[in-house]
């Protein structure tokens, strides 16, 4: 069992497990964490323990439930990712816009955080967008999001501040799609978006042999800061 809290969905119906890290006294604000393809798996659940240890509280929701509860799959391993992007196909991903919606309500009502971020990776990088044009989430930010070209009519909708961090050798994320993300979002007044010269999708992950220590850092600090700015 990775999960250790329970968000009521927006119906009312039921609940949904997530994970939840809790800073040492008062948090300044919370963060949800939309995962990758491979679950609330442990790199996940360590971004949300970092986020803890710099005084937010971190909630990272398991959308992948409705399909099959608690996933936590290894990139790093043929089989399991193959059984991701079987998931990832089989998602329903306005259904898990309203489980961030839900989240939202959860850090506000239950938790009692006045502001609530996200920060998302992979497909929870497109997640984060489609947050911010489609919930009340204050801030949110992006890493290697896919398909996000597909979601730019959505962009007049964005009222919140977007961080969006773009690898130019995104093997999932064209320079296509990325120079259509320029075109379309540079010179929207609440965005920003940085570009990675020569790194490959999944350069910000904990653990695994995607990782690249020195950007990961780079876009990190980054979220930091604008986290500091928007959130606590």
């Amino acid at each position: 069992m990775t999960l250790n809290t329970a968000i009521p969905t927006l119906e009312g119906d039921t609940k949904f497990g997530a994970y939840i890290a809790r800073p040492q006294g008062t948090a300044k604000g919370a963060i949800i964490v939309i995962q990758e393809i491979f679950g609330v798996n442990p790199g996940i659940r360590q971004k949300c323990d970092k986020l803890a240890a710099e005084g937010y509280l971190a909630l990272a929701p398991d959308l992948f439930w409705r399909l099959q509860p608690e996933v936590t799959l290894d990139p790093d391993v043929e089989s399991e990712f193959n059984t991701a992007l079987d998931l990832m196909g089989k998602f329903d991903q306005d259904a898990g816009i309203r489980d961030i919606q839900a989240a939202i309500n959860f850090l506000r009502e239950t938790e009692g955080s006045a502001k609530v971020g996200c920060v998302g990776y992979c497909l929870g990088g497109r997640l984060a967008y489609m947050t911010a044009a489609r919930t009340s989430i204050d801030a949110s930010v992006g890493y290697y999001g896919v398909g996000i070209d597909g979601l730019l009519h959505e962009r007049e909708a964005i009222a919140h501040p977007l961080l969006l961090h773009i690898p130019t050798e995104d093997g999932f994320v064209s320079r296509e799609t990325q120079a259509a993300m320029h075109e379309g979002l540079d010179d929207h007044p609440r965005v920003t978006l940085f570009d990675y010269e020569g790194l490959d999708h999944g350069f910000a992950t904990e653990h695994g042999k995607r990782r690249d220590e020195d950007a990961a850092n780079l876009a990190d600090s980054r979220t930091a800061a604008f986290f500091a700015e928007h959130i606590g």
